[in-house]
C-alpha cells in the first residue's frame, strides 16, 4: 500500500501551533477529531498534517472525503474505495474493510464526518477495535466522543493577528507582493471584521480587484450594520462568515447567483460541460454558463483546477440554501439526473471503442454524482434508474464497486415490477456481480431471469449479454461445453456455422466465453486462432478490456503448448490492459499467469516476487485466488518450479517482499521482468 492525498490548490498559512499539536496528537493516539464551524480550514489543516507525518506510517495514508454522501448507505465503501479495497466478496463491508486493513500500519482520513456522526462514530469504532495498528484523523463540525478519542477545536486565526493579514495578502495578490503601510491597515481593519476566518477572508480577498480595499472595507462595515441590528443573536463568528459568504453572493450579478445554486447539486468536481448539461435552464442560457462560472471562479466561489471546478463544502451548503429558497431543488436534481442519465448512455455506447479508457476514469470520477442521481431516480422514478445502473453497472463491476453496484441493481430490480426497457442490462449486471462475488446459485436464477426477459423483451445486444453471463457461469462451474454452446449460438457459429459480421461490446464479450470454453476443452488451436483474430480486431477498435482477456487466454494457451517465453508476453499485455482500467481483479488473474511462465522458465524468485503481488492483489478483492477451476493445479506448479529454481529461502523472501509492498509499485516491478 502507498496512499493517496488530494492535491494543494493554493498555499498553507500560518497554524504552527496547531499543526505541531495535531502531529503530536496523531502519533501519540489511535483517534484525532479536528473540530470547528464551516470556513475555519480544517480540511487544510488535516492536508497538511497528513503529508507531514506520511513517512511513520509504512502502510501509507489514505484519504476519504465523505462530504459527498447523502446518506450513509456507502459510507462503508467509500471508506473502502479510499483504501484501495475492491471487495469482490458477498460478506458485510465492514467485515471485508477490517479484514483488509488488519495488520496494516496506516493513517485514515475521515473528512467531513458531521452530517453523518453517528454512522461515522460507529465505523470508527469498529475499525479500531478490530484493526488494531490502525490511527484515524478526522474532521468533523463535531466530536465523535469516543473515549480514544482525542479533539483538537480549531479556532479562526487570531482577527487582528499576523496570520489574518498573511492569509488575506496572499489570496489578494496571488502571493505575488508585499502591502504597503496603507494597505496593510485596511487589510488589518476587514481581518478584524471578519474574525480571522480564512474562508471568509479568502472570498473578501477576492472581492479586493473589483472594489478596492477601502470599498470591501466600507461594504462590510455596512452590511454588519445591518445583520446585527436585524439578527443580533447570531454568534460574532457566524456572522462573519454569513455576512461574507451572503455579500459574495449579492455581489454576483443575477445569473452568477442563480448558477450558484444550480452548481451546488454536484457533489464532486465538473467541467464546463456537466456545468452547461445541468445548470442551463430559464433565464439561465447555455451561452451564459461559461463566463458566469468564469465570474464565480474570480471571486474563490469555485475552486478551479485545470478545465475542472468544485465548491467548498460551505460553499455548496450555502448554494443548497438559496436553491431551495427558490424553489428548484426537485428540478436541479431532476436536471442532474438526466445528465447522469447521458453521461451513462454514452459510456455505454462507447464501451467497444477507443474511448473505451475514457470513459472508465470519467465514471469513476463520476462516481458519487451517479449515486446521487441513483438515489433520486429511485424515489421519483424507478424506470429511469433502471436504465442509470443498467448503463453503468458493468463499468462498476469491473472497476471495484461491486457492493453499490449490487445494492442498486437489487433494489431497482424489486421496484420495478413492470419489467423496463432495460431490465436486461441491469439483470446481466447483476448477475455479473454475483458471479465475482462467487454467489453462483444466485447467479444462476439471475441468469435465468435474463435470459427469459431478453427473449422476450429483448434487443439482440440484450440476449447476446445474456449468454455471456450464463456462458460465464457455465466456466465458473466446471462446464466448458455448455459454455461454448451458449456463446456460440448467441453469436450465429452453431454448428460449425460462419461467424457473423458484429462490433458490439456484447457481441465481443460472448466470442471471448467461446476462446475460454474452446481452451478449458483442449482445443487449443482452435482457441488460439480465435484469440488472435479477436484480439486484432480489439486493436484496430482501440479497445482494452475484451483485448486483456484475450491476451490472457494466448498467455495461458501458451503455457499449455510449452511457451513461456510466449506466454510472458501475452500475461505482459494483459496487465498493462487492466492497470489501465483499474480492475484489480483482472491484474491478479494476470500476475497468476505471469508468474506461472517465469517459473517455467527457471526464474525462481522472479515469479515467487510477482507470485506475491498476485497475493497482495488478490487480498485487495478480498478473495482467495480464483478464476477457471483448471487453474489451480497449475499455480501449484507455479509454486514448485519456482521454489525449485530460488530454494525454499530465497523464494520465501522474494514472495513476502512482493505481498508486503505497495501494489502498484510492486506490478510495475513485474512488468519490468517481461520486455514490453
Amino acid at each position: 500500500m502507498h496512499g493517496f492525498l488530494p492535491e494543494e490548490h493554493s498555499s498553507f498559512v500560518g497554524r504552527d501551533k496547531e499543526l505541531a499539536l495535531a502531529r503530536d496528537l496523531v502519533r501519540a493516539g489511535r483517534l484525532t477529531t479536528i473540530t470547528g464551524m464551516g470556513g475555519v480550514g480544517k480540511s487544510r489543516l488535516a492536508l497538511r498534517v497528513a503529508q507531514q507525518v506520511a513517512e511513520e506510517f509504512p502502510d501509507g495514508v489514505w484519504w476519504a472525503d465523505l462530504s459527498m454522501l447523502q446518506t450513509d448507505r456507502l459510507l462503508v465503501n467509500v471508506v473502502a474505495d479510499a483504501v484501495d479495497l475492491s471487495d469482490h466478496t458477498p460478506r458485510m463491508p465492514i467485515d471485508s474493510l477490517c479484514e483488509w486493513l488488519a495488520g496494516k500500519r496506516l493513517l485514515l482520513v475521515l473528512d467531513g464526518c458531521e452530517h453523518l456522526i453517528g454512522a461515522c462514530t460507529e465505523l470508527v469504532a469498529d475499525l479500531l477495535t478490530t484493526v488494531c495498528d490502525l490511527t484515524v484523523l478526522a474532521t468533523s463540525r463535531q466530536a465523535m466522543r469516543m473515549r480514544a478519542e482525542e479533539v483538537l477545536p480549531l479556532e479562526p486565526f487570531a482577527a487582528d493577528g499576523s496570520e489574518s493579514l498573511q492569509l488575506f495578502a496572499d489570496r489578494m495578490t496571488g502571493g505575488r507582493c508585499s502591502l504597503d503601510p496603507a494597505e496593510e491597515a485596511a487589510a488589518l481593519g476587514i481581518c478584524h471584521r471578519l474574525e480571522g476566518i480564512p474562508l471568509a477572508l479568502e472570498l473578501a480577498a477576492a472581492q479586493v480587484p473589483q472594489h478596492g480595499l477601502d470599498g470591501v472595507r466600507t461594504r462590510l462595515a455596512s452590511r454588519f450594520e445591518t445583520l446585527e441590528s436585524s439578527e443580533h443573536a447570531w454568534p460574532l463568528r457566524q456572522q462573519a462568515l454569513r455576512t461574507t459568504v451572503g455579500w459574495s453572493q449579492e455581489l454576483c450579478r443575477p445569473l452568477e447567483r442563480l448558477l450558484w445554486a444550480r452548481l451546488s447539486v454536484f457533489r464532486e468536481s465538473f467541467d464546463l460541460a456537466a456545468a452547461i448539461g445541468v445548470c442551463a435552464a430559464g433565464p439561465l442560457g447555455e451561452q451564459h454558463i461559461a463566463a458566469a462560472l468564469q465570474a464565480l471562479a474570480e471571486q474563490s466561489v469555485v475552486q478551479r483546477s485545470g478545465d475542472r471546478y468544485r465548491m467548498l463544502e460551505t460553499i455548496r451548503e450555502y448554494g443548497a440554501a438559496w436553491l431551495h429558497e427558490l424553489g428548484e431543488e426537485g428540478a436541479a436534481a431532476d436536471r442532474h439526473a438526466r445528465w447522469c442519465l447521458r453521461l451513462a448512455g454514452q459510456a455505454r455506447a462507447d464501451w467497444f471503442s477507443a474511448r473505451q479508457l475514457y470513459w472508465y476514469a470519467r465514471l469513476a470520477e463520476s462516481h458519487s454524482d451517479l449515486c446521487a442521481a441513483m438515489e433520486h431516480l429511485l424515489a421519483t422514478d424507478p424506470d429511469r434508474a433502471v436504465e442509470l445502473i443498467g448503463s453503468v453497472g458493468f463499468f462498476w463491476v469491473c472497476c471495484g464497486h461491486l457492493h453499490s453496484a449490487r445494492t442498486y441493481l437489487e433494489q431497482v430490480l424489486a421496484r420495478c415490477v413492470t419489467p423496463a426497457p432495460h431490465h436486461a442490462s441491469a439483470l446481466w449486471s447483476l448477475g455479473v456481480a454475483l458471479t465475482l462475488q462467487g454467489e453462483y446459485e444466485e447467479a444462476e436464477r439471475v441468469s435465468a431471469r435474463c435470459t427469459a426477459h431478453a427473449s422476450q423483451h429483448g434487443r439482440e445486444e440484450d440476449r447476446l449479454d445474456a449468454a455471456y453471463l450464463a456462458g460465464l457461469l457455465a466456466l465458473l462451474t466446471g462446464r466448458p461445453g455448455d459454455a461454448a454452446v451458449l456463446a456460440d449460438g448467441a453469436t450465429g457459429r452453431a454448428s460449425g456455422g460462419a461467424d457473423c459480421e458484429a462490433s458490439s461490446g456484447a457481441w465481443f464479450r460472448c466470442r471471448l466465453v467461446s476462446v475460454f470454453a474452446l481452451t478449458s476443452m483442449g482445443e487449443l488451436a482452435a482457441a488460439q486462432d480465435l484469440a488472435h483474430s479477436l484480439r486484432q480486431r480489439c486493436v484496430e477498435e482501440g479497445e482494452f478490456w475484451t483485448r486483456a482477456y484475450l491476451s490472457y487466454q494466448l498467455a495461458l494457451i501458451a503455457l499449455l503448448q510449452g511457451e513461456p517465453g510466449e506466454a510472458a508476453g501475452h500475461a505482459r499485455a494483459m496487465l498493462v490492459g487492466k492497470r489501465g482500467l483499474g480492475d484489480s481483479f483482472g491484474v491478479a488473474l494476470g500476475l497468476d499467469l505471469l508468474a506461472a511462465a517465469l517459473a517455467a522458465q527457471a526464474r525462481g524468485e522472479e515469479a515467487a516476487f510477482v507470485s506475491g503481488t498476485g497475493e497482495a492483489y488478490w487480498r485487495s478483492t478480498g478473495h482467495p485466488q480464483r478464476g477457471m477451476p483448471e487453474l489451480g493445479a497449475m499455480r501449484d506448479e507455479c509454486e514448485r518450479a519456482a521454489r525449485a529454481a530460488a530454494g525454499d529461502h530465497h523464494y520465501e523472501q522474494a514472495f513476502d517482499q512482493g505481498r508486503a509492498g505497495d501494489p502498484a509499485r510492486s506490478l510495475a516491478r513485474a512488468l519490468e521482468y517481461v520486455e514490453g
